[in-house]
């Protein structure tokens, strides 16, 4: 029989922490959640782990997410990419802010703009574009970056955004690219990268 989960109300991370811990101990559980937000978190959480999901949207606007794993996580050994201090992991970039730099905004976003329309042209690019705070601005359609952004991606770079932030900032509506993303995936991220930068 499979565990059950009730992540209903639960703010970012809480409910992808809670899924990744049962699925360390089970390898069929049902996750519950009250909002889209939570629900691909955790269906994310779950595809990168190797299961396979079912969800069932029910009456109360609960989702329930049916999870089975086809092979067991051992708990002495987490997969590599949790593995912290790892020397030769991804190259990350922080945005924490929509402008470069202390002094002038109007300057800051100038400089910005160039920073990552520069990024294109550079050898050695990032891995990863992490944006938190007011850096998700920078991923919406309006922030003058946003087709700059759509070619990085293009190139393959992960561009992982704050759903947390967007919610804040109430520009749901706005992002133009990336993926939503959850504290517990940037965390990791941060944690397990070769090397962090932050314009």
């Amino acid at each position: 029989m499979a565990d059950i989960i009730d992540a209903r109300g639960l703010s970012c991370p809480e409910p992808v922490v809670l899924t990744k811990k049962a699925l360390h101990r089970k390898d069929e559980i049902v996750v519950l959640v009250d909002n889209e937000t939570a629900l691909e978190n955790v269906e994310r959480l779950a595809v990168s782990m190797g299961c396979t999901i079912n969800v069932n949207e029910e009456a109360d606007s609960t989702y329930r997410i049916e999870i089975k794993r086809s092979t067991r996580l051992s708990s002495a050994e987490p997969p590599k990419s949790e593995i912290c201090g790892n020397s030769s992991g991804p190259m990350v970039i922080l945005f924490t802010s929509n402008i470069m730099g202390h002094g002038d905004d109007e300057l800051g976003a100038i400089l910005m703009k160039a920073y990552i329309h520069t990024l294109r042209e550079l050898d050695n690019k990032p891995d990863i574009m992490v944006f938190y705070n007011k850096g998700v601005m920078l991923t919406t359609s309006d922030s003058g970056v946003a087709d700059d952004l759509k070619e990085l991606e293009g190139m393959g770079i992960k561009i992982l955004i704050c759903g947390t932030c967007v919610n804040y900032f109430n520009i749901q509506n706005k992002i133009s690219i990336g993926t939503i993303s959850n504290m517990y995936t940037i965390a990791t991220t941060l944690l397990t990268a070769g090397r962090i930068v932050k314009p």
